[in-house]
């Protein structure tokens, strides 16, 4: 017995160790959602909360439906593969009552997001510097928006 003899200690940390391991327990009952695991490492109730969330983006084809003519545009243009959204923002609540006209834009901002000159970009991709190509000058001055290519004015 003289093995355990100065072994209290031992417990002692052996108790604390069984003791922490109930409160982890106990505080993961609380803190981890119920329907976390059920689809993998992911919590099944977010799906349900995702879809609750009210719709902001009507999608390009709904779109295109009403505004054809535009559609038409934009195919022959070089920015065919971009959504409407991507540049008009969401527009669900248009779709659902046309008479709610989106907002007006304003492309001397706007084009500037994507047309900005920066090396990180291809060398092929259109890039401009605002202050020398147009000096705050709104893009659909000189370019139609929908295909760029388009003059519509006093392009430079």
């Amino acid at each position: 017995m003289s093995l355990f003899k100065d072994a209290g200690h031992l417990f002692r940390f052996a108790f604390l160790f069984v003791v922490a391991f109930f409160v982890f327990l106990v505080v993961r009952h609380f803190v981890v959602p119920k329907t976390f695991g059920e689809y993998g490492h992911y919590r099944a109730a977010a799906i349900g909360e995702i879809a609750a969330h009210p719709i902001h983006f009507a999608g390009h084809e709904t779109c295109e439906t009403c505004h054809a003519d535009i559609l038409d545009v934009k195919k022959a243009g070089k920015h065919a593969g971009v959504n409407c959204e991507a540049c008009h923002g969401p527009l669900a609540n248009h779709a659902n009552d046309p008479s709610i006209a989106p907002p007006k834009l304003d492309t001397a901002v706007l084009c500037i997001r994507c047309h900005a000159v920066s090396a990180a970009k291809p060398k092929g991709f259109p890039q401009i510097d605002p202050a020398q190509h147009s000096g705050g000058v709104p893009c659909e001055t000189c370019h139609q928006p929908h295909s760029p290519a388009i003059q519509t004015g006093g392009a430079k």
